[in-house]
This record gives C-alpha cells, structure tokens and sequence, in this order.
C-alpha cells in the first residue's frame, strides 16, 4: 500500500477493511472470532471492533505461519474458517456456501476458488480430468505458464479442526523463509483427505487488496453494492455513479439523491427528502421532507420539513426544529432553531438558542468568541433580527423584540423592544409596542 497506516485499516465507504471481515464472518453465524495481528496493532485492535479475541503473530512469516499461532486459541471447535483481513467484499452468503459444502461433504479441508480473466497474483486450481483438485500452483510457480482465464484459490478456507491440528507442523517452509497455508492443499491431496473446492458466484467478493489501485477498485464495487441496495428499497438515485454512501447509512423510501452527493458515517435519512446536487452530510440525523441543496451538514439534528442550502454549512452540535429554513451562505454552529425560524442568507449563528417563528435578517452574526472563552446568544420567540446585526454574547433578545438594521446588540433587549444603534440603544420598550 505504501502506506504508514497498516493495510487492514484503510477504509471503504467509510469503514476500515477488517470490519468488514469480521462483520461477514459474524453475520454468517460465527460466533467466536481470533484475529491474528502483528506485535503493535493497537489500531488494529480497535477497529476489528467487539468480542474480536486476538492472537500476536511476532515475525511475519507468512500465512500458514500466522495460523500456527492461532491454532491453540480455537478451543474445541470442530470446524474452523480462515479468513484474510484484506478481503472486505466477502459476503455472509458466499461464507456459508463454503461452510454448508465443507459440511455436506464431511470435507477435511474446503476452499473458494474463482473464475477470473486474469489469476495475477493468486495461486490457479489445477483438476484432473475428473474435475478433482491436483495442486495449487503459485504465481512464482507458474512462469508465465497461465494465460487467460484461469480458476484461483480466493483464499478462504474451511478446516476440519481435528485435521488441522494433526497437519500445521506438517507444512513446509519456502525459500524465503514463510508458511503458506496453501501447502496444506498439497497436502490434503498428498494424503487422499477429503477435499472439497467451492465456486465463488461472484470473483469480485474474494479479491484481495494489495495496492492503492486495487482499493479504488474495491471502493467502486462496494458503493454500487450499496446504491442497489438502497435503490431497490425505494431510494432514488439519479446518477448512481455518482452518489457516495458509506455502509450504515439508513435513508427512507421516496427520498431522491442527487449527483454528488457524500452520506457518510452514522447518518439517517427519512423519508422524501430531496438531497443535492453537491452535498455532504456526516452523522447527522435528518427528518422527512428534509431539502438541502448544494451544502454541508455535520453532526447536525434535523426535524421534519427543514430546508438548507445552496452554499450553506451547518456544523456539529446544531438542532433544527421542524418547519426551519436556512438559505444560502449561512452558517450554524452549535445552535438549537426553533419551529419555523427562518434564516435567509449570509448569517452566522453560533452558539444561539433562537425561539420559535424569529426572523433571522441577512448579515446577521452572532459574537460568540471574546478571545478567551464562548458565550451563547438567546433571541426569543417571534423575534426580528434586522440585517446586519451584531449580537454580541452573552446577550438575550427578548420574546417578539426586534433589532434594526446596522444595530451592534451588546446588552439585553426587553420582551417587545426595539433596539438600534452602534451600540444599540432602547428605541421603543415592549410597552410601548
């Protein structure tokens, strides 16, 4: 990967590729799962996630080698699946095809194979005339001898415990010094054990990772994998080539997607929003009849029948109530809006409470930072923020209060008040009003 970061932590669709592993293997009935790591892969650790026990393998000396260190950490398991933490397209459904057919065949050893245009760096499954596994023959075996389409060893493997442990000490160490675990094929073979090759329906689910360009390649087939998903249950994408969703996004039926458009980590969409074009959204929970066009949401709460955008940004922390309209270049952060509160352009509010139906005015900011520490600005219900005020917090404008035009607010305004001014003065009390 030419990469500081270890390969089994690179994301696809915003998950580090071993989750992936461990979620397939999880979800096809596994219950007890041993990864085996190198001596510092903390971040490994962490990212395979809960319940994952762990196995160091102290020098890297190849596949067979890491299954040796994890031999006497299976239990009494009759049966054991191996699997490679760089294969993240792998389904629970094609795991328990494997699992079923080394079952149904009391097989001692059970592998995937594939059908590709082009074995590359995988082993090819050599058959006799009866269609029986001969060999696995490697790539540095080969010499060019394969050319075409050919059938490969995916890499995924189910043993019979007992076998297993009667053959690990049994495998031979190549040139360079490693353990594979296809020699125990060979061996299987050798013996006349029960061996059993299962057909992956789709070779792109078993492919492995082992450079930036394979990544890429992965990336794109997992995000069609999700865009069908989320089509056939009732989402529509305009252009699914380009719509970016990471697994674990929910999205209601009805909802329409439009180009350009990234939804990224725990985000929840409902139903019949309209998202895009050129939008992202990152952990944030969105209502129905949700409409942001062309900006970006973080971290952000928002109820039914809220519209955003073009060009606006709505930060972490942020709560908009039902009925809210935040339109173009406007910017919240950290702030609750009220029902109905209506923010039309260019303006900041950070760090506010703003009561239900108050009229937010064009320019508007809130001074929230004094250098040292933030403060929170409260303007009341039904108030009307004239253009271009500075609301300079800790300040409260009161219920139906307004400010004028240019007005820099640096002290309370009453209940019904009018403030205006640089600084802003009392024009008119709420009795008055």
């Amino acid at each position: 990967m030419r990469s500081s970061v270890p390969k089994v932590l690179h994301r696809l669709a915003g998950r580090p590729m071993i989750r992936f592993v461990v979620n397939a293997a999880r979800d096809a009935g596994i219950e007890r799962i041993v990864a085996v790591v190198g001596p510092d892969a903390e971040e490994v650790r962490e990212a395979a996630g809960d319940s994952v026990e762990f196995v160091v393998q102290a020098e890297r000396l190849g596949t067979g080698h890491a299954l040796v260190q994890a031999k006497d950490d299976v239990g009494d398991c009759e049966q054991v699946l191996v699997l490679n933490g760089d294969v993240p397209l792998i389904t629970p459904e094609t795991l328990r095809l494997l699992m079923r057919a080394h079952e149904a065949n009391e097989a001692d050893v059970s592998f995937l194979t594939a059908h590709v245009e082009e074995a590359g760096e995988y082993g090819c499954v050599q058959r006799d005339a009866q269609g029986s596994v001969t060999a696995i023959v490697e790539a540095p075996e080969r010499n060019g001898a394969v050319e075409g389409p050919a059938e490969i060893n995916s890499g995924q493997y189910c043993f019979r415990a007992a076998w297993l442990r009667e053959h690990t000490g049994s495998m031979p160490t190549a040139a360079n010094g490693e353990q594979y675990i296809t020699s125990l094929i060979d061996l299987a073979v050798q013996e006349g054990a029960v061996l059993c090759a299962t057909l992956a329906e789709e070779s792109s689910e078993v492919r492995g990772i082992n450079d930036r360009v394979q990544l890429a390649e992965a990336e794109a087939g997992l995000r069609q994998r999700i865009n069908r998903e989320h089509m056939r249950a009732g989402v529509s994408l305009v252009d699914p080539d380009r719509t970016y969703i990471d697994v674990g996004v929910s999205i209601g039926r009805d909802t329409v997607i439009e180009p350009n458009t990234h939804l990224r980590g725990g985000t929840f969409v409902g139903e019949r929003c309209l998202l895009g074009p050129d939008t992202t959204i990152r952990d944030s929970t969105l209502g129905d009849n949700c409409t942001i066009i062309a900006s970006t949401l973080e971290e952000a709460t928002l109820e039914d029948d809220v519209d955003v955008g073009p060009y606006s940004h709505i930060r972490a922390g942020t709560y908009l109530c039902a009925g809210v309209h935040v339109g173009n270049y406007a910017e919240v952060k950290n702030a609750r809006l009220g029902r109905g509160v209506k923010m039309g352009h260019f303006s900041y509010i950070g760090d506010a409470d703003v009561g239900d139906g108050a009229n937010i005015g064009a320019g508007t900011i809130t001074c929230n930072f004094d250098g040292e520490q933030k403060h929170r600005t409260r303007i009341g219900r039904d108030a009307f923020i004239g253009s271009d005020t500075m609301l300079i917090a800790p300040v409260t404008v009161g219920d139906g209060a307004r400010t004028a035009a240019g007005s820099v607010v640096n002290r309370d305004v009453p209940a019904g008040a009018l403030a205006a001014g640089a600084p802003a003065r009392i024009r008119r009390s709420g009795g008055d009003r």
